[in-house]
């Protein structure tokens, strides 16, 4: 794509950011320190990740990536979950995916790739919702379609490397009528959210059918343990910790709005950038036009063409100007990618130096990212071709988890009244929450 191609598209004057729409005013794409800004939560600084690398390493694990690198830039109360950790406190992980296309792109890997070194590194159980419903709703899909786009999305995330003894994905469709437990979760955040509310955190408007209306409450219930008794034993109280595109976000806020008032702890929250389109931050990446990004079930061929094609390139117009001015990283897609999936730090740098300096050449450099992205997707469709009826039954059974027994039942409650500045002090961390938090767009 050209600079003339970029410059015929519409041109947004602000970034816009929400779970149906991204578009971004820059070449470089959006920019999260206005985002963090506008959703209120906090950057993930130097003081964060000294303290996360302090507890893996003690785990003998390394920083990942993609936070050392600020591709999960952004949190809420993460440093509360590292609290519990170091207190032998337990927590859970909950991600999900919403299965509109039979398969997966490399953008849609980000969130599991975070979470399983998660899993792996914390040993914690993880819960993993398939947002079928949410398709049917929003999509031209029958309710039989969603059901099979689950089932093969389902392979796509078991290939990551979950742990099948600490690990539950359920589809929505599938599971909500057989759980009593998580469909009453539901009506009690439903009750909680007016449509004023909703209208004005998603902006749904008078023509969106009823179960937009109430969807959201339904992607909000896998944030409280109690959801799960199969896994966690009946508990209300532990905490959630949920890596996820900043997108996702207005709907975890509704949820930490909510959860007070159901004596329920807040979700934690980990965010990540989002995965840019081949032909740079301004496009879209879409399921129904392959080109726009490298998909798992790419040949290597494919992935080659993809990227000599169709990868926008920060580098100049012609190779003497190249070698004199040097190629623009922060708008090279390859570079980018790189960015996500390449291990070897000192290596990148070493990338970003010789393309920024001219050293390096545009063809050069995508033939090193062809590469990569040919061994990561050929790894992958290897681990999905294991991935039958068998395994997948591991990983959706509703029979009750062996963690469940890291999960003893709180002792009963003795009976006796609470005092009444229990209950004033429950009623003014409500207040606080609903009038400082949400007033500042920080929940």
């Amino acid at each position: 794509m050209t600079e003339n191609d970029k410059s015929s598209q519409p041109k947004v004057e602000q970034d816009v950011v929400n779970p149906w729409e991204v578009q971004s005013s820059s070449d470089k794409g959006v920019d999260y320190d206005k985002l963090i800004e506008r959703f209120g939560s906090s950057k993930i600084d130097d003081a964060v990740l000294a303290r996360f690398e302090k507890i893996v390493t003690a785990r003998g694990k390394k920083v990942h990536p993609f936070l050392k690198r600020g591709i999960f830039f952004s949190h809420r109360q993460l440093d509360e979950i590292l609290t519990l950790y170091e207190q032998n406190k337990p927590f859970y992980l909950y991600t999900g995916r919403g299965p509109s296309s039979q398969a997966m792109h490399l953008g849609h890997l980000i969130p599991f790739v975070m979470t399983q070194y998660l899993q792996e590194t914390f040993d914690v159980p993880l819960v993993i919702q398939l947002t079928d419903d949410e398709k049917f709703l929003w999509k031209d899909l029958t309710l039989e379609e969603c059901e099979s786009l689950s089932w093969e999305n389902t392979k796509d995330i078991i290939a990551c490397g979950f742990n099948p003894e600490k690990t539950f994905i359920f589809s929505d469709l599938n599971y909500i009528g057989s759980s009593k437990e998580f469909y009453w979760n539901m009506k009690r955040i439903e009750k909680c959210v007016t449509f004023n509310q909703v209208k004005g955190i998603f902006g749904f408007g008078d023509s969106d059918c009823i179960g937009k209306i109430s969807f959201p409450a339904i992607q909000a219930a896998p944030s409280f343990s109690s959801s799960f008794p199969h896994i966690f034993n009946g508990r209300k109280d532990i905490a959630c910790l949920i890596p996820c595109a900043i997108d996702q976000d207005p709907y975890f806020r509704m949820t930490r709005d909510v959860a007070p008032r159901l004596h329920y702890r807040k979700p934690a929250l980990l965010h990540s950038v989002f995965f840019p389109a081949l032909q740079g931050a301004q496009t879209k990446m879409s399921a129904s036009d392959p080109n726009t990004s490298i998909f798992l079930t790419d040949t290597a061929a494919q992935i080659k063409k993809k990227i000599n094609k169709y990868a926008y390139s920060g580098g100049r117009d012609t190779i003497e100007e190249h070698r004199q001015y040097g190629g623009n990283c922060d708008v090279d897609v390859s570079f980018q990618y790189l960015e996500f999936f390449l291990e070897d730090d000192e290596e990148l740098e070493q990338i970003r130096k010789d393309y920024s300096s001219g050293k390096m050449l545009t063809g050069e450099l995508k033939q090193r990212l062809i590469k990569v992205l040919q061994d990561l997707v050929a790894l992958h469709q290897e681990c999905r071709a294991k991935v039958d009826k068998a395994v997948i039954d591991q990983f959706t059974r509703l029979d009750r988890y062996k963690c469940c027994e890291d999960f003893p039942p709180l002792p009963q409650s003795s009976g006796k009244k609470k005092k009444k500045g229990d209950k004033k002090q429950l009623s003014e961390s409500v207040q606080e929450m609903k009038v400082g938090d949400c007033a500042n767009g920080k929940s």
